[in-house]
C-alpha cells in the first residue's frame, strides 16, 4: 500500500500551503476532503480526482480509501491533521508508517497569535459534538480558554453558559475564518455579548473573569454541589474514594449505585479523557444524576440501569465503586468479572451485613481494609461540639494483586 499524504490547509487556502505542502497536493492523483477544503485548491494546481468524505465518515472511511489503493492519494484536512484532525483518525485506523503528514498551524496556534497568548499557558476544550457544559471544569478567575465551536450559535451558547454560572465579566474573543481574506475577530464580554452573523470556521478565546463558584477539579467538591435525596458520598469520604480508586486520564469507571453520581462525576472531572458509567436502579436518582453531571461539567457520563443486569451496556471498566447493593447476590461476583487484570475495586459499607459481604471478599481477595470515620464542628448551644457521621468502612483491591 503506498503512503498517504495528510496536508493541512487553513482557511488561506492554497495560498497559504508550504511549498512541500503544495508539491504533495499537486503530485496527488486522488485528493479527499471535505466540499469547503477540494474547493480551495485551484484546478489549475491539481488535476487529481476528487473524493468528498462520505457521511457518516467513519464507518466508510477505509472502504474509500481502499478504492483507490494503486493510485497516489492526498487527504486534505483543516489545520493541523494532528489537532482534533483527520490525521489522528487515519493514524489509529491505518498506522502512523502508512501516512505522510504537512501540518498547517493548528486554530489554537492561530488564535494565540492573535490575541497575544502562551500556547502552553491555555486550556483547549473542543466543544465539536460535545454539550457546552463541557467548559465548566476549566472555569476558573484568571484562567486562559481556547474553545473549538460546533456551529455558529456556539459563542451565543458560551456566553449564555459564563453568565449564568457567574462569569458574565469574561472576555470572549471571537475569531472567525483565521489567516483567510474574510478573517474577523471580534470581542466583548459574555455580558454585553450578541451577534447573530458569526461564521461557522471559528474558534472562541476566553478570559475568565468573575465570582463564580470555584470548582477544583481535585476530589473532594464541597457537598452542597450535588442535588439529591440525601444519598451521596459526604465529602471526605469521597476524597478518600477517588484516591483509593487512584484514576488516570483515559481511564473508565463503574460506579455502581449511584446515588447522586458523585464519584462517577468527579472521576471524570480529574481529566478531560477520564469516562465513567453509572448504575441506579431509581429512575428519579437517575435524573439527578443527569443534572449533577451537567451542572458540573460532565455531561458525558453514561447512566444505565440497575446493576448488575445493565452491565452488558457498558465497556470494560479500569475501577470499579461500589456504592449501594453489595449484599444483593452476585453483585460483587459481577463487579469483580467486569475487571481485567490490574483493574481496581472499591467498596464503601456503612452497615454491618455490608461490612461482613466485604470482609469476606477482603480475606479472600486480599487488598486493603480501612475505616474511615469523619467528625465535623457544630453548634452546642452556645458552644462547639463534635458530630460523628457514620463510620465508612472500606476496601480497596487490585485484580491479581494479593498484598
Amino acid at each position: 500500500m503506498t503512503v498517504i499524504d495528510v496536508v493541512g490547509i487553513g482557511a488561506d487556502g492554497w495560498d497559504g500551503l508550504a511549498p512541500a505542502s503544495r508539491d504533495a497536493v499537486s503530485a496527488a492523483e486522488v485528493l479527499f476532503g471535505s466540499s469547503r477544503q477540494l474547493d480551495s485548491v485551484p484546478g489549475k494546481a491539481s488535476g487529481a480526482h476528487r473524493v468528498p468524505w462520505p457521511t457518516p465518515l467513519l464507518p466508510a472511511l477505509r472502504s474509500t480509501l481502499d478504492e483507490h489503493a494503486d493510485r497516489r492519494r492526498c487527504v486534505l484536512a483543516s489545520g493541523d491533521p494532528m489537532f482534533h484532525g483527520i490525521g489522528a483518525t487515519l493514524a489509529r485506523v491505518l498506522g502512523a508508517d502508512a501516512l505522510r503528514v504537512f501540518p498547517h498551524p493548528s486554530s489554537v496556534s492561530l488564535t494565540c497569535a492573535r490575541v497575544g497568548w502562551s500556547i502552553p499557558d491555555v486550556e483547549v476544550v473542543s466543544l465539536v459534538a460535545r454539550d457546552v457544559a463541557t467548559v465548566l471544569p476549566a472555569l476558573h478567575p484568571s484562567a486562559r480558554l481556547v474553545l473549538l465551536s460546533e456551529d455558529d450559535a456556539t459563542p451565543d451558547a458560551v456566553a449564555t453558559l459564563l453568565r449564568e454560572n457567574g462569569f458574565g465579566d469574561s472576555r470572549l474573543t471571537v475569531l472567525e475564518c483565521l489567516g483567510g481574506s474574510t478573517e474577523r475577530v471580534r470581542s466583548a464580554t459574555a455580558q454585553d455579548w450578541r451577534a447573530d452573523d458569526v461564521d461557522p470556521l471559528h474558534t472562541i478565546a476566553v478570559e475568565v473573569r468573575g465570582d463564580g463558584p470555584r470548582r477544583t477539579r481535585n476530589p473532594g467538591l464541597p457537598d452542597d454541589a450535588y442535588a439529591g435525596d440525601g444519598q451521596l458520598t459526604k465529602r471526605e469520604v469521597r476524597a478518600a474514594t477517588l484516591a483509593a480508586l487512584d484514576p488516570a486520564p483515559g481511564e473508565r469507571l463503574w460506579d455502581v449505585g449511584g446515588g447522586s453520581g458523585s464519584i462517577a462525576i468527579e472521576w471524570m472531572r480529574t481529566h478531560p479523557r477520564c469516562r465513567a458509567d453509572t448504575f441506579e436502579r431509581v429512575p428519579e436518582r437517575a435524573l439527578t444524576i443527569a443534572a449533577n453531571a451537567r451542572a458540573l461539567g460532565v455531561p458525558g457520563l453514561t447512566i444505565h440501569g440497575p446493576a448488575p443486569a445493565a452491565f452488558t451496556e457498558a465497556p470494560t471498566p479500569d475501577a470499579v465503586f461500589v456504592g449501594g447493593g453489595a449484599t444483593a447476590p452476585g453483585m460483587l461476583d459481577a463487579c469483580w468479572a467486569a475487571l481485567g487484570p490490574g483493574g481496581r475495586i472499591v467498596v464503601n459499607a456503612v452497615t454491618a451485613e455490608t461490612e461482613a459481604v466485604v470482609f469476606r471478599w477482603f480475606t479472600e481477595k486480599g487488598g486493603t481494609l480501612r475505616r474511615i470515620q469523619i467528625q465535623r464542628a457544630e453548634p452546642v448551644g452556645g458552644f462547639t461540639g463534635w458530630r460523628p457521621q457514620m463510620p465508612v468502612t472500606q476496601w480497596s483491591a487490585v485484580k491479581g494483586q494479593r498484598a
